[in-house]
Parts: C-alpha cells; structure tokens; sequence
C-alpha cells in the first residue's frame, strides 16, 4: 500500500499538495517547511506552491517517504526516519539534512541500494 501514499499526494493537475501532505502527516505547513528546507511561503503561497523548485523538493520527499514506509512500518514512522536517522553513507546526516542540502537524489540512490541488499 506504499505506492498509495504517493499518488494520494498529486492532485489532478500532477502537482504535489502541501495541504494533503501536512494532512498525512499530521503537521502544519510551517514543519512540512521546515522539513523540506523551505520557506512557509513555498508551501502556503500558490504561486510559490507551483514553482518547480518546491514541486522538487515536495517529490524527492515524498518519494523517500514511500520508499521507506515498508520498513518503517507506518506513513509516520517514515517520515520520523526521515527527519532523524542518521546515514552512516553520508557523514550521519539525515535524509532531511541531505534534502536541504539540495540531495534527495543521492537519498532515493542510497535507499535503492539498501533495498537490492546493499551496504550502508
């Protein structure tokens, strides 16, 4: 049921919604900010909600989220792994810390190779 954690958060017109993720995760949009690297205005403002940089930001998220749900167990229980597990790969930064870095690809990388039986 992973996967439906990803498609509930595109809306029709295949833009991700703040409103529906902070709904899923049971925050405000000011910590789904924070948890992006963003400012509230990115995910508050439609203009700003629209632009391809949030757009990035909110699927590189999204994305590991999902891929981590199976692991973890639980919507939420990923997305705590996402704000606090450090990543022995990356110097025990957090998949957070890599996202504001502008890193989600080399997270969604690093989860593929865990889960082909990888090494951390």
């Amino acid at each position: 049921m992973a996967s439906a954690f990803l498609v509930d958060m595109v809306g029709q017109t295949g833009t991700v919604s703040p409103d529906i993720v902070s709904g899923r995760l049971k925050i405000t949009k000011t910590e789904l900010a924070s948890a992006l690297g963003l400012s509230r205005d990115s995910v508050s403002k439609q203009s700003r909600v629209a632009s391809v940089a949030t757009q990035r930001r909110l699927r590189d998220v999204l994305e590991i989220i999902n891929r981590v749900i199976p692991w973890a167990g639980s919507e939420l229980a990923a997305f705590a792994w996402y704000r606090s597990q450090p990543l022995p790969s990356f110097g025990d930064q957090t998949a957070e810390d890599l996202v504001h870095a502008g890193r989600g690809e080399a997270v969604k990388r690093y989860l593929s190779r865990i889960a082909e039986g990888g090494f951390a």
